[in-house]
């Protein structure tokens, strides 16, 4: 079994930054590929943002290209969102889920990914 925990969610102003974190624990395998998914109220839950753990190899939606950076620490088993020129559009419950098997054709389908987070809250004011 796999483990996530998010933090580092708040309140923040358009334009500002914040630095999202998912610590994994648990049993783990070299071939995980880890993903960012968000949902807002009363949408439903869409991918943002996903990352080979092996490789480093990563993807990210069209809407956050060039503002949000996916990344990892392989010795600490942190998964990070670095977000920055925040739109009050990114208002959301950030979520970070991890596939065991790292099919990564699939990584913006959140049916593919194995465990999920309890997600953390970002709110960015206009």
């Amino acid at each position: 079994q796999v483990q996530l925990v998010e933090s580092g969610g708040g309140l923040v102003q358009a334009g500002d930054s914040l630095r999202l974190s998912c610590a994994a624990s648990g049993r783990t395998f070299s071939n995980y590929a880890m993903g960012w998914f968000r949902q807002a109220p009363g949408k439903e839950r869409v991918f943002v943002a996903a990352i080979r753990w092996s490789s480093g190899n990563t993807d990210y939606e069209d809407s956050v290209k060039g503002r949000f950076t996916i990344s990892k620490d392989n010795a600490k088993k942190m998964l990070y969102l670095q977000m920055n020129s925040l739109k009050p559009e990114d208002t959301a419950v950030y979520y970070c889920a991890a596939d065991v098997d790292g099919t990564w054709i699939l990584h913006t389908r959140e049916a593919h990914y194995d465990y999920w987070g309890q997600g953390t809250q970002v709110t960015v004011s206009s």
